[in-house]
């Protein structure tokens, strides 16, 4: 088996191929081969980092990796996992979040002039704008079957839904799709298309549309073909990618590098594994030895801190992980005062938390200890309260409360919250408005 499809195939994100003889075609010289990612918001998500990786390994097996910016398909929408009409964004709101995307792939490729098999970033605007509808019809379109579009799970899916359905804006989507398949290899040489496996049907609509308008000088069509890895899910069904707190994002802003840091450290032991191989670069050997001390010395909890500070310095920097780590070390140890402005936000925004203004600090009547203690859910009464704080088991801020006081403004850190903990590991947050 090829090198690549080897790698991929151990990974578990070999899921189809659309040729067996995929393989050859990656042993004879450098390809080029693309995934395309749909810019309708200002970051991707961590579900969005299985085609990355995808483009990671291509590369590191020595070919060339395109992404592809859907700045001209962002305008129309994926009806592919939609149950529903996306709703359309401006042209200034795609380019806006094709430029925020961009830093994320940088990341994980190396775009350097220096590297032999460098990778590209392409916006499918650039192309697309310039077609006319004519031109698109009479050209491209007279290729396609309307019976076959029909057929596609995004499609068809749709129309059994009689009060949704789906607009001919979208049902035209995968047409778009596949002549950036036909541009990429007329243009860079592209053979190759890479995507999950919702993506499947799309790929082979880019291939057959190669095939008919490309020519080898046998006269036959020429060959290009296409990849994708499977879905993501959890060992337990649940849906992959969300904490309780909403989905996980790639950029910091989104998703606070703590977060981030803290949604792989919680990975189950049935999943962590798995996770290692997808979203890691970790070799066979290092995983498998994981994976054995998970079993052997599961309190150690290996696989999963290994797994977080992987991914945690691969898309936000080995600085992030030392941060995430002393968050995390502070809320063991209960000395938060030293945390930054950020790393507290990030913690905060991870607890049980209930907003307060800042106003009632300074008024006849503020807040106590304990009205915080039953707002929050960390004590159910007032007996409970009187208990708690009286075994020492109550601290605001990692310093122990004597009595049950009024919240005063040195109680605020950084101006934004105060974190209270009843005993080792229950904690809540107050965060403070204007």
């Amino acid at each position: 088996m090829n090198k690549l499809l080897e790698e991929l195939t151990w990974r578990g994100l070999l899921h189809q191929s659309t040729s067996e003889s995929l393989g050859e075609h990656l042993a004879a010289e450098p390809r080029r081969g693309y995934v395309g990612f749909d810019p309708t918001a200002n970051s991707l998500t961590i579900g969005n980092l299985v085609p990355i990786m995808l483009l990671a390994h291509f590369q590191r097996a020595g070919h060339h990796p395109v992404v592809v910016m859907g700045g001209g398909t962002g305008l129309i929408g994926d009806p592919s996992g939609k149950s529903a009409e996306r709703p359309l964004l401006t042209a200034e709101q795609v380019a806006e979040n094709v430029e925020a995307q961009r830093s994320i792939f940088e990341r994980v490729l190396d775009f350097s002039a220096s590297c032999d098999h460098r990778a590209e970033i392409v916006d499918n605007l650039d192309w697309l704008s310039r077609i006319g509808f004519i031109e698109l019809l009479r050209d491209v379109g007279k290729h396609f079957s309307v019976n076959v579009m029909m057929q596609k799970e995004s499609v068809s899916s749709r129309l059994n839904e009689r009060e949704q359905g789906i607009s001919y804006t979208e049902f035209s989507y995968q047409i778009l799709q596949a002549y950036d398949f036909l541009h990429l290899h007329r243009t860079r040489g592209v053979t190759i298309q890479m995507g999950g496996s919702d993506q499947y049907g799309n790929i082979v609509a880019g291939i057959d549309l190669t095939r008919r308008l490309e020519r080898k000088d046998d006269g036959d069509g020429v060959e290009t073909f296409g990849l994708t890895a499977p879905l993501v899910t959890k060992a337990d069904g649940g849906k992959f990618g969300k904490s309780e707190t909403g989905a996980i994002w790639l950029s910091a802003d989104r998703t606070s590098p703590y977060r981030f840091h803290q949604f792989w450290l919680n990975a189950s032991d049935e999943d962590v594994v798995n996770f290692l191989k997808w979203f890691t670069l970790l070799g066979r050997d290092e995983i498998e030895a994981l994976a054995a001390a998970n079993v052997e010395r599961p309190q150690e909890r290996a696989a999963q801190r290994r797994l977080a500070d992987e991914v945690t310095a691969m898309m936000h920097g080995p600085a992030a992980v030392e941060s995430a780590r002393a968050a995390a070390a502070a809320l063991f140890s209960g000395e938060v005062r030293g945390l930054d402005a950020p790393t507290l936000q990030a913690i905060a925004e991870d607890l049980r938390s209930e907003s307060m203004s800042r106003g009632l600090l300074l008024g006849d009547e503020p807040p106590t200890v304990g009205a915080a203690l039953r707002s929050l859910g960390l004590a159910s009464s007032n007996r409970e309260v009187r208990e708690f704080i009286k075994s020492g088991a109550v601290r605001i801020n990692g310093d122990p409360v004597a009595e049950d006081r009024p919240l005063v403004s040195e109680d605020v850190l950084h101006d934004a919250c105060t974190l209270l903990r009843r005993g080792r590991k229950n904690w809540a947050a107050i965060t403070w408005t204007d």
